[in-house]
């Protein structure tokens, strides 16, 4: 075998699998989706009911730092920065391309506008196209931001924290993964001291953590701050992680999740800084507690087992194609002036089409691509 050419087969992921982490990151996937619907009723981050689902990127970011570590940790002696590079994008980017297809019908099926009616020229989506399967932000104001809000991508806003997911990785293969655990461990104090800071001083505006969506004003620094400190955190405590005995894991921490993601906007809207140090909280305390306890915990029956296997598995795909569903929901909303209580019919179609959507572009598009890549890119060379 070539040193430069790692086969499939040596790649195979031949370790434990920790299904009850699949199945938190599928819980995670869902909340995310409820906390979109909601946004089309609210008027800010402040009076929104379902409010905290934008903390599910940072448990995605620990999740994701945890696994890598995990997987790649003891395989760079015959692993090359590349070979890694390459298994990464064969992993994440064909949903990448996908979701920037839907979102580019759906912005056509809504007559290609701005939130304000202004029409968009064909040039300028098929730019904001060109850029969102490539992960190239959109400058605000300029021709391929063509939903007129400031989002880096407007076709498919969720894709900004794969912008990031990506940072996360190059962090990891270039730089983290050469780190003593002495040494992450301070990397992950001092940007947890950060991100607090972030949240607490209210950077953001609306005293929360949920930037990194746009490169307006310091959603560029905070989006930063939170792959550097939960990226960082999941590869931390993979690297001291020894199992705790816990039964009920799953359904533990999926409560939990589901509960800190719901959670209403925390103050009055005077004292930002409160729901700021909620964020903080969360992200920096509870979070890595509930990683731990999903990667101790086992499913103890097939029902369980299934469950978490289908959450694992439609989580990602779910996540990538969403969105462009919420903005053909959100205008219609808009548009109607409609409230949740005359809207929700059309909120659980929504929920259960995305399911659908996710679970159909995982069998027929992401699986089969990803088979094809890695046959293509990370064959034996003879």
């Amino acid at each position: 075998m070539s040193n430069s050419k790692i086969s499939a087969a040596a790649f195979a992921d031949t370790k434990p699998h920790y299904d009850l982490l699949d199945g938190l990151r599928g819980v995670a996937a869902l909340m995310v989706i409820f906390y979109h619907v909601f946004e089309a009723f609210a008027t800010s981050p402040i009076d929104q009911r379902f409010n905290h689902g934008y903390l599910a990127v940072d448990f995605f970011f620990i999740l994701s730092g945890f696994v890598i570590s995990y997987a790649y940790d003891d395989r760079w002696k015959t692993m090359t920065t590349k070979d890694f590079i390459k298994r990464r994008l064969i992993r994440l980017h064909p949903m990448v391309v996908l979701g920037a297809v839907f979102g580019v019908i759906a912005f056509c099926l809504q007559g290609c506008e701005k939130w304000d009616g202004t029409q968009v020229s064909v040039s300028s989506v098929m730019a904001a196209f060109l850029i969102g399967m490539f992960l190239i932000p959109a400058v605000p104001g300029t021709g391929p931001e063509v939903r007129g809000n400031g989002e880096m991508f407007p076709l498919n806003g969720p894709s900004w924290s794969l912008f990031f997911e990506y940072i996360g990785n190059l962090l990891y293969a270039l730089l983290i993964r050469r780190m003593s655990t002495r040494a992450l461990a301070v990397l992950v104090g001092l940007a947890g001291v950060g991100l607090a800071s972030f949240a607490v001083f209210n950077l953001s505006g609306a005293g929360h953590l949920g930037v990194g969506w746009s490169m307006v004003d310091y959603n560029l620094p905070g989006g930063f701050l939170r792959v550097l400190f939960a990226f960082s955190m999941g590869l931390l405590i993979s690297r001291v992680f020894k199992p705790v005995q816990i039964k009920g894991a799953f359904w533990i921490c999926a409560l939990a999740i589901a509960a800190l993601l719901s959670m209403p906007y925390v103050g009055d809207g005077e004292a930002l800084w409160m729901n700021g140090l909620y964020d903080s909280v969360c992200v920096i305390l509870i979070f890595p507690i509930l990683v731990y306890l999903g990667a101790s915990g086992k499913t103890t029956d097939k029902h369980s087992a299934r469950i978490c296997k289908f959450l694992g598995d439609i989580s990602y795909p779910l996540y990538m194609v969403h969105y462009p569903l919420i903005y053909l929901y959100f205008g219609w909303v808009k548009k109607e002036n409609l409230t949740f209580a005359e809207a929700w019919p059309e909120a659980v179609a929504l929920v259960v089409g995305s399911i659908v959507l996710a679970y159909v572009s995982l069998r027929l598009y992401d699986e089969p691509v990803r088979r094809y890549l890695t046959r293509r890119f990370l064959q034996v060379r003879k």
